[in-house]
């Protein structure tokens, strides 16, 4: 991926305290800011010290959902908690929101003073399609109702992940997205949008700059709220179409981001999968992938 040059003369978009420490030129091997001036982090271009700090003595709080439905919990949820209070946001009050169909199989985990964890119960639905689209109301209704009031941010992710570096402050903004790890070559990603004209997801008329991976994104609570609400909408619009977008709750969300550009980016060594094997562009992993148990999780799907 080739080192991005802003026009003469435009600024940096710098939405999070500590990004006056950024180091643009300390990774010239890869990207590190998009087109239209939001910075893309990688290992190396911050000093995670000036993060911690700022946002401890801004007590920064960070909610952070997930959805452990059916097989899933029994299978991930509890490596992913466990590796999130070695790994995510150490230092900071964290409220995890776990969304679940079965909360009383929802495991013990020992959390960190000024850390919760909270379990709502979520409604099955058979079609695993359905919980991945769904969730979008779901964030949406619990930023409303309980989110708003606790936490200044918010982080989205899938259960079947687990966390083996820091993953810090630094990913925080108002509106953060995330490269894919197939994907995030740029010459990839005309073949991985939706083009279906009749879904509200196709991106026919879009030439895209980016592909993100849903399985992380955030920001505030209020920009998350408006991600959430906007994709909802546009996925009931393609099922009252009797439409399925691609890459389903994905799809839309990365309609939503060429629409509206998220103000910070994370490089994939923040969700990585392994399987990928070695590149040198890949200086850490932060968040890596579980090995899929599609054939098991899905089979009455």
């Amino acid at each position: 991926m080739p080192k991005c040059q802003l026009a003469p003369g435009a600024p940096l978009k710098l939405d999070n305290a500590g990004d006056k420490t950024l180091h643009f030129e300390s990774r010239p091997d890869v990207q590190t800011c998009t087109e239209w001036g939001a910075p893309i982090i990688w290992e190396g271009m911050f000093d995670p010290r000036a993060y911690d700090e700022v946002h401890k003595g801004n007590q920064t709080s960070v909610a952070l959902t997930v959805f452990a439905v059916g097989r899933y919990l029994d299978v991930y949820l509890k490596d992913f908690l466990t590796s999130a209070e070695a790994h995510f946001m150490v230092g900071l009050p964290v409220t995890y929101y776990v969304f679940t169909d079965v909360p009383e199989r929802v495991p013990a985990v020992t959390l960190a003073p000024g850390r919760e964890l909270k379990v709502i119960s979520e409604e099955h639905r058979f079609r695993w399609q359905d919980i991945s689209m769904m969730r979008m109301k779901t964030i949406r209704d619990a930023i409303d109702s309980h989110i708003r009031h606790r936490n200044r941010y918010v982080f989205c992710m899938d259960v079947d992940q687990v966390f083996v570096g820091r993953f810090g402050p630094e990913a925080l903004g108002d509106s953060v997205a995330l490269l894919h790890s197939h994907f995030y070559r740029r010459f990839k990603i005309l073949w991985t949008y939706d083009h279906n004209p009749k879904s509200r997801a196709n991106m026919l008329e879009a030439p895209g700059d980016f592909y993100y991976h849903a399985a992380v994104f955030g920001g505030s609570w209020q920009r998350v709220r408006e991600i959430t609400d906007s994709c909802y909408r546009t996925i009931m619009e393609d099922k009252e179409n009797g439409v399925e977008a691609l890459w389903h709750d994905e799809s839309h969300l990365n309609k939503y981001l060429w629409e509206h550009k998220p103000s910070r980016v994370l490089s994939p060594e923040y969700c990585w999968d392994p399987s990928i094997g070695y590149r040198r562009d890949i200086h850490v992993a932060r968040l890596i992938w579980q090995e899929k148990q599609y054939d098991k999780l899905r089979e009455n799907s």
